[in-house]
């Protein structure tokens, strides 16, 4: 747990991933700071909500505009979309709105928030990636390229920014209990990818929460640009 009240951004904070860290830096003391595509979206209780659509231009630059009013310590970059398809079939237009959300947004969002960083000589980032960052499968040409790409910005940033007291990271998810996961695997896939991972079940929300809260806390003094595979060990086999 943090000592002092630090401001955290998380995106993509109404459903899932996002919303168990918001829920969780909020427990964890932090000012919390939640972003969603819709404006009457459920988010956690103690959030700061924010509706922006990382699709439109002008959208993410209100958003920038307002967060480098904020003093922001702490930027979870969550938020992603994906769509699958065979390579030589995909729309150029579905792949440039792929890598805007999931890449060029975090880019311009890491932009705004560490010039303050670098003020207080603290900060914290972290860009949630995937195992089809590290691996991957067919038919998932955009969403690897952007996700292998976000982790090289952060380790990009990294490098650039260490020095500075703000560590950025990556954390790559594996199967994840989600409605998103269990609509798109359904009851059928849900089990065949069980049988595949190590610990036999899929990973919960709360278990990546964890792991990023404490990555964002002052008890880590010295993990900077890593990307952290959290997947029961499905990676690895």
């Amino acid at each position: 747990m943090n000592k002092k009240k630090y401001c955290a951004v998380v995106t993509g904070a109404t459903r899932g991933i996002g919303f168990a860290i918001a829920k969780r830096l909020i427990k964890d003391g932090a000012k919390v700071i939640a972003t969603g595509t819709k404006k009457d979206a459920k988010y956690p209780d103690g959030a700061i909500y924010y509706p922006v659509d990382f699709l439109i231009n002008s959208s993410i630059n209100g958003f920038i505009e307002f967060l480098k009013r904020q003093q922001v310590d702490i930027l979870i970059n969550n938020a992603g979309i994906n769509k699958i398809g065979e390579f030589a079939l995909i729309d150029i237009k579905d792949f440039d709105q792929i890598l805007q959300v999931n890449l060029r947004t975090p880019f311009q969002l890491c932009q705004a928030v560490v010039p303050n960083m670098k003020n207080n000589n603290w900060g914290r980032i972290v860009n949630l990636t995937s195992i089809f960052g590290n691996i991957t499968k067919e038919y998932r040409a955009p969403y690897s390229s952007s996700k292998f790409g976000l982790d090289g910005m952060t380790a990009a940033l990294a490098a650039e920014v260490s020095e500075f007291g703000i560590l950025a990271n990556s954390v790559a998810p594996g199967f994840i209990d989600t409605d998103l996961t269990r609509s798109v695997l359904g009851n059928k896939g849900v089990f065949e990818v069980q049988k595949n991972i190590p610990m036999k079940r899929l990973g919960r929300i709360d278990e990546i929460a964890s792991l990023v809260s404490w990555l964002v806390s002052e008890e880590n003094t010295y993990i900077s640009g890593q990307n952290i595979m959290i997947d029961g060990g499905f990676s690895r086999v």
